[in-house]
């Protein structure tokens, strides 16, 4: 059983009050030119990339506690370490021809690079990929958890907690309220190693206490699994919010070096979640629900006052990452759908696509909440469908080398999706069948989008 006090209530309505205040007070100066409200004037400095790149990145933080809980440290082998190379590589490789691009999104470049349809095609998917319906599911989940509320007007509050701001202050608001929420989420995560480590032990402790495979890297799982897992991580490539900011940062290095920079703080931020959650499976070995490990943790090990203090790291892990996504997705429906087919396309009216964009996506967002209550089903439907489609696309519209005709672009980008959706429905029909039924729907649509793509360099050259 969870339960709160009045000191832990009081620190989370703080919290929220916190991020309200902030958004509101760093968007009074937000005008309504494009470059300002989408992104920040493209003067982002080292200090708020970094913050605002650590702390979107961690929204599934109740995922990462199911995972760590029920496999132990595979879930940093598979969920941490794929994405440290995936982003070093995308700094070495993509952050400066990005912000010498000086675009506004991924389907920009598209369309610069491939043409209109093109674009339009790869606007879809980066709106469904941005949804921020899982991170909207999980405040909900928690808010309902604290304050004994129905999901539905859990869900609208966690909408209008995100927007109201973001409509003012547009990615200025976004990223001065992730700064915050970036020294909260670290604060209570430390928190929480640090009276775990004093009440339990540390390392004789969780020896003796878990499992052994989930003292194993690789957890004894089998290595179809970890390689789907590391193609999984191939999305860094084609992360709106990476190419969002660095089309944010004031230069080209300081997109470089924010994320490698990122990258370190990723690693503590791991070492703290996975050290958590192979507490919660030492103390609290028959958990019926998993997701909520970490709740289920802290209330064992936290103290009034610690414990709305994690709670406050909690919601801020999940709230940065759902307001740079409802953010994103706004900007999508707004500078990728409105402003391409409107006939009004001046970019003094972006702001108010933006804003039309932001009320849109979250409507959608708490429809597929709502109806689809479930954060793994969202993701793994999302990911496994539309991230093949994507990846290819975004790589050889920077390196010509890459670049094949729009017609194969075109047939890639579809049949990607579509064997990816096909063998999404066929894959239960050989669940007898030991080599198939590990196949997952990513890897048939990647398998595709490479083929057709070679294909197009063949009749290139």
């Amino acid at each position: 059983m969870i339960s709160f006090s009045f000191l832990d209530v009081v620190i989370i309505l703080l919290f929220f009050v916190s991020i309200l205040f902030i958004g509101f007070y760093t968007g009074r100066k937000t005008g309504t030119d494009a470059n300002d409200y989408l992104l920040s004037g493209r003067k982002l400095s080292l200090f708020l990339f970094v913050a605002v790149n650590v702390s979107t990145w961690y929204g599934g933080i109740l995922g990462v506690g199911e995972f760590t809980y029920r496999y132990g440290l595979v879930s940093w082998f598979t969920q941490g370490f794929p994405y440290y190379i995936f982003a070093f590589l995308f700094a070495l490789f993509f952050a400066k021809k990005i912000r010498e691009a000086s675009l506004f999104t991924i389907p920009d470049k598209l369309s610069e690079v491939y043409g209109k349809n093109v674009g339009l095609i790869a606007a879809i998917i980066v709106f469904v990929l941005v949804s921020p319906a899982p991170y909207l599911l999980m405040t909900g989940n928690l808010l309902s958890l604290i304050f004994k509320i129905d999901l539905l007007p859990a869900l609208c509050i966690s909408l209008l907690l995100s927007l109201i701001y973001l409509i003012r202050g547009g990615f200025r608001s976004n990223v001065y309220v992730d700064v915050f929420q970036f020294f909260v989420m670290f604060t209570g995560f430390i928190l929480i190693v640090i009276f775990s480590g004093v009440k339990f032990g540390t390392v004789d402790f969780l020896c003796s206490s878990v499992p052994e495979n989930h003292l194993n890297i690789t957890g004894g799982m089998s290595p179809t699994f970890l390689i789907v897992w590391f193609l999984i991580a191939l999305w860094t490539f084609a992360d709106p919010g990476f190419h969002q900011r660095c089309y944010a940062a004031k230069s080209g290095s300081i997109a470089k070096w924010g994320i490698i920079i990122s990258i370190f703080f990723w690693a503590l931020f791991d070492f703290l979640t996975t050290t958590t959650g192979l507490f919660a499976k030492g103390v609290l070995p028959n958990l019926d629900n998993p997701v909520l490990a970490f709740p289920f943790f802290a209330e064992q090990v936290l103290p009034e006052g610690i414990k709305g203090i994690f709670y406050a790291a909690l919601f801020a892990t999940i709230i940065s990452t759902q307001v740079s996504f409802l953010f994103l997705s706004g900007t999508t429906i707004g500078r990728d759908f409105v402003y391409r087919l409107s006939k009004d396309d001046t970019e003094s009216n972006l702001k108010n696509y933006t804003i039309i964009g932001l009320i849109i996506s979250g409507i959608i967002a708490i429809l597929l909440a709502y109806f689809i209550p479930s954060v793994i089903e969202i993701w793994y439907t999302i990911g496994s469908l539309f991230i093949p489609g994507i990846i290819l696309p975004v790589v050889s519209a920077y390196y010509p080398k890459l670049k094949i005709d729009r017609i194969f672009i075109l047939a890639e980008m579809i049949v990607a999706f579509l064997s990816s959706t096909i063998w999404y429905y066929l894959k239960s029909e050989f669940a007898s069948t030991p080599f198939l039924n590990e196949i997952e729907p990513m890897l048939v649509g990647l398998i595709f989008e490479i083929l057709i793509h070679l294909t197009g360099l063949f009749v290139r050259k």
